[in-house]
């Protein structure tokens, strides 16, 4: 009886050993989640990224790379309208890119390091590795994290994060509000570490699909790069040169009209004599208006086009206390047809949106804003412009009183509207 009784104790204590050993706790996942960050060389992902932050979901085909120690390349498709962005960081700096436009912009950022973005590795470890009260579950064959987020958008809270169990890799996140809805959800289709770039898969023009001068290929001859052909947009046939290398105030013919805040000189010095025209009381460098301007919100479904398919798109999401003063439209230097908007009320503000036919790259100094499927540049000091490009269209967003957080509403809500 002693014998029966002792090997059923032996038995039960080799179950419980081996049920242990089955399991992780959160604090051994944890220490090898930084091993693998702390080796970190290269990575290329994709997925689908769904936004529920508007009136309906919007969905986008993203895909990331990495290479160490700071090179990135993130790609934003809108697979129904074929239109893709790209947020390019190498030795030159920080782009976003619209090779469709063959149209860039460069940030002086450090992005993406104090700006985190819910489809890069770095920023999913990271909120795992720094929230001592995170909670950790195991499903199936992933390792489930919930902790705080940390990203531009105050209103996103907390996130739920799938690791896979062999190789670390992301394989899902949910961000979430205060009140625990889903705002942000991102879905890995394909994520490998350790990937080998070719030598163009970070190089600006490579990406935008411009034609480089004989200096600009030797230059860039030793920079990482991409692996894919596909990557590189194609070789454009315009000869003209970017003016992307050129620091801002060095290029006395650049043209103020299009590259140059609203309100400010092409050096970035501010005018001295206001204009007419911005609610603000700033001047803006905006060209002369073609007639009268219309007062109120109604003439906006008369406006189907200044010139052939320029549709100018109205925010759909105003501050408490704002509305629509007036709209004029505007001619550019190019011969492009454009439309400004100016709101009062609680803020003054002006939206300025063009179809430009110059397609050279620009370069602004500013700081990176995440709008969700695009990116945006905040440029300026009291007087702040937010401009982004998107499916040809390029806005200009400026105010001295409007805070960041309601430009980036009305960015997403502009963006939103032409979605539908």
């Amino acid at each position: 009886m002693r014998r029966m009784k002792w090997a059923a104790a032996v038995v039960l204590c080799v179950a419980l050993v081996l049920a242990g050993c089955g399991s992780r706790s959160a604090e051994s996942v944890v220490k090898d989640l930084d091993g693998v960050l702390d080796g970190l060389k290269s990575y290329q992902g994709k997925g689908m990224m769904t936004l529920h932050t508007g009136q309906q979901p919007l969905q986008y085909q993203v895909e990331v790379w990495y290479k160490k120690p700071s090179y990135y390349r993130v790609a934003l498709t809108n697979a129904a309208k074929d239109i893709t962005q790209i947020v390019l960081r190498n030795d030159e700096g920080v782009f976003v890119l619209t090779p469709k436009l063959k149209k860039s912009f460069r940030f002086q950022s450090d992005w993406p390091q104090n700006q985190g973005q819910v489809y890069l590795y770095q920023t999913l470890v990271q909120s795992i590795l720094l929230d001592n009260s995170r909670q950790f579950a195991i499903d199936k064959d992933s390792y489930v994290f919930d902790v705080m987020a940390n990203y531009q958008n105050g209103s996103l809270a907390r996130q739920k994060i799938w690791i896979d169990q062999k190789t670390y890799a992301p394989q899902r996140v949910e961000v979430s509000d205060a009140n625990a809805n889903v705002l942000v959800e991102m879905t890995f289709d394909q994520f490998r570490f350790d990937v080998v770039f070719d030598d163009k898969a970070f190089d600006m023009n490579a990406n935008l699909g411009v034609a480089q001068q004989p200096e600009e290929q030797e230059k860039s001859a030793d920079a990482p790069g991409s692996g894919e052909d596909e990557a590189h947009g194609g070789r454009g046939e315009s000869d003209r040169k970017a003016t992307d290398d050129a620091a801002p105030g060095d290029n006395p013919d650049e043209a103020a009209t299009e590259d140059a805040v609203p309100g400010e000189d092409a050096d970035g010095a501010k005018p001295e004599k206001p204009a007419s025209g911005n609610p603000d009381g700033t001047e803006s460098d905006e060209p002369a208006a073609d007639g009268e301007a219309a007062d109120g919100a109604d003439d906006t479904a008369d406006r189907t086009g200044a010139a052939n398919d320029f549709v100018p798109m109205e925010p759909s999401y105003y501050p408490e206390g704002v509305a629509l003063k007036d709209i004029t439209d505007v001619t550019l230097t190019d011969g492009g047809k454009g439309v400004l908007m100016r709101f009062t009320g609680t803020y003054n503000y002006t939206l300025y949106q063009t179809k430009p036919k110059d397609i050279d790259a620009a370069l602004v100094p500013g700081v990176m804003l995440d709008l969700g499927h695009t990116w945006g540049l905040l440029s300026g000091d009291v007087l702040q412009t937010l401009t982004w490009t998107y499916q040809g269209y390029e806005y200009r967003l400026t105010s001295a009183e409007l805070p960041e957080d309601e430009m980036v509403k009305i960015a997403r809500s502009v963006l939103e509207e032409m979605e539908k």
